[in-house]
């Protein structure tokens, strides 16, 4: 367990970063396994934001069409509801279930 953590703490942090330390927002829009790389000290890097929406701070919601994985999308998008940061974090929990539990999603 304590490897796993040492691969997803850092992605953790990296998705914090993207939330609440750039300029502008950045949310991913498609957190899933495929989407972390891991360096040679097994430290895990956030790839592909090819689907990022950038928010202003002001800003607390984003419209946009339904974006991301299967089986990793958040409930508010599937219900035409506003994103946020906050579908990032959900994407993260299912990796952290696939991760813990060893079954795919």
């Amino acid at each position: 367990m304590c490897f796993l953590m040492n691969i997803l703490w850092p992605k953790s942090e990296g998705l914090a970063y993207l939330h609440e330390d750039c300029d502008v927002k950045i949310v991913h829009c498609d957190i899933k396994p495929e989407n972390v790389l891991l360096d040679e000290h097994f430290m895990a890097k956030v790839s592909d934001f090819g689907l990022a929406k950038l928010m202003t701070r002001e800003q607390s919601h984003v419209f946009t069409t339904l974006r991301g994985t299967r089986g990793y999308v958040a409930p508010e998008w599937i219900t035409n509801y506003a994103i946020s940061e906050k579908s990032d974090v959900y994407s993260y929990g299912m990796v952290l279930l696939e991760l813990i539990s060893g079954r795919r999603n």
